[in-house]
């Protein structure tokens, strides 16, 4: 279902649909920029995979990504379509998300996602800045305020690649998490050199040193679905392990979630990796015991890691998942990787790593008298998690008292 065309700032009372449309060159109006909002995302696979080609564009926007989710999860979906010359401009695809106060319009997959851009074309940039507000602002509050109440644009990047974005001329508060990076330069030794190469290696030596004492290992990089669903199961296991010694609600214990990754596996993006399963298996006594596990998603130069998990009965003291990523770094150095993206979260082993730390935006835009209501509660929510994670002390504390409750919960439940 796409609504009726319509353009941003048209007269009262005229329909300019039928007007004929101006490269973005010559366009000095944002009436002449036409939106529509669609329910299908099939009807618009031609505009988005043309979209998908340029590289500023995050995978998680990507027509294959999305599809995998809404397969999955069944969402509500409602892609927002601006368009100039019969040519798409952008494309950002909204889930709706029902609570019992507000009506929340999200990007798809936004609970699992690191990089939150939309899809613009490059000709983007060409449309003036008090135009692409107005755009960005009025226009969507117009197509979607009869099916939302706000509009969240979370994990957005200010610049991206060294280029400003154009989420970027929304206003918007601080995400309580950077993402993490590490720009690969051709070959291992010169990556190594951004960083304290001489005790990375060393690391990774002590490492295989311990590893070797019982039996040695495997990198292993799963080629075939089979093989991918094996680990993503072990990754399941260890992580639901991991999160439960910590206290902590396991984010991928749900149905919905686990099937929207296992589609990830069988779905196959023409030049892109959607989710590629990587770890380390052991030999001799323990042979084919997997003890570190990770998720790439790989889309042109860059790759993200999605997750990733380690098993703490086995060879912990040898740091598996350290040695993973430096053999997944080291291999991607070869294949004409340029970033290699830690993802969101604020981690030690992250900060070991990565030369660059991307400040992310949170974006929200009322659309409905109610929805002035949620985007402040929104706002005051991120700045209380930033406060909190922003005081040691404080997060350590909050920290024991959601293990505590989660324990009084369980103890509750038997």
């Amino acid at each position: 279902m796409a609504n009726p065309c319509f353009t941003l700032a048209a007269p009262s009372g005229h329909s300019t649909c039928d007007r004929p449309t101006h490269p973005v060159a010559q366009s000095r109006h944002a009436d002449r920029i036409t939106l529509s909002v669609h329910r299908d995302m099939s009807e618009l696979e031609a505009d988005w995979r043309a979209l998908d080609t340029n590289k500023l564009n995050s995978l998680h926007q990507s027509f294959d990504w999305c599809a995998a989710w809404k397969s999955a999860h069944e969402s509500q979906l409602l892609v927002v379509r601006g368009g100039i010359g019969g040519q798409p401009l952008f494309l950002l695809p909204f889930e709706i998300e029902r609570g019992r106060l507000f009506r929340t319009a999200r990007l798809i997959a936004t609970g699992h996602s690191n990089l939150n851009t939309g899809l613009f074309a490059a000709e983007i940039e060409r449309v003036p800045r008090d135009e692409l507000f107005r755009l960005l602002t009025g226009g969507i509050r117009r197509a979607l305020r009869a099916y939302a109440d706000v509009v969240a644009l979370e994990k957005t990047p200010a610049a991206w690649r060294g280029l400003p974005h154009p989420l970027a001329v929304l206003p918007a508060i601080s995400n309580p998490n950077a993402s993490f990076q590490l720009g690969l330069a051709g070959d291992m030794e010169r990556t190594l050199v951004q960083l304290n190469a001489k005790r990375r290696r060393k690391k990774m030596r002590l490492s295989e040193r311990r590893l070797a004492e019982l039996g040695g290992y495997d990198y292993v990089i799963a080629r075939e679905p089979a093989e991918a669903h094996a680990l993503l199961d072990a990754f399941f296991r260890q992580k639901a392990a991991r999160l439960e010694a910590q206290g902590l609600p396991d984010v991928f214990d749900d149905p919905q979630t686990r099937a929207f990754f296992r589609l990830l596996i069988e779905r196959q993006s023409a030049g892109d990796r959607l989710l590629e399963l990587n770890a380390i298996r052991l030999k001799g006594e323990h042979q084919g015991r997997i003890i570190a596990v990770t998720g790439l998603s790989r889309k042109g130069d860059h790759v993200i890691c999605q997750f990733g998990s380690i098993d703490d009965a086995i060879a912990a003291d040898s740091s598996p998942g350290e040695l993973l990523f430096y053999r997944v770094i080291e291999r991607l150095c070869g294949e004409g990787v340029a970033l290699f993206d830690f993802g969101i979260g604020d981690q030690p082993y992250k900060r070991s790593w990565c030369t660059m730390e991307t400040a992310l935006r949170d974006i929200t835009l009322p659309l409905t008298v109610r929805g002035y209501g949620a985007a402040g509660l929104h706002r005051a929510i991120v700045r209380a998690k930033r406060a909190i994670k922003a005081n040691r002390t404080l997060y350590a504390f909050v920290q024991r008292r959601r293990r505590q409750l989660r324990a009084t919960a369980e103890i509750a439940e038997d």
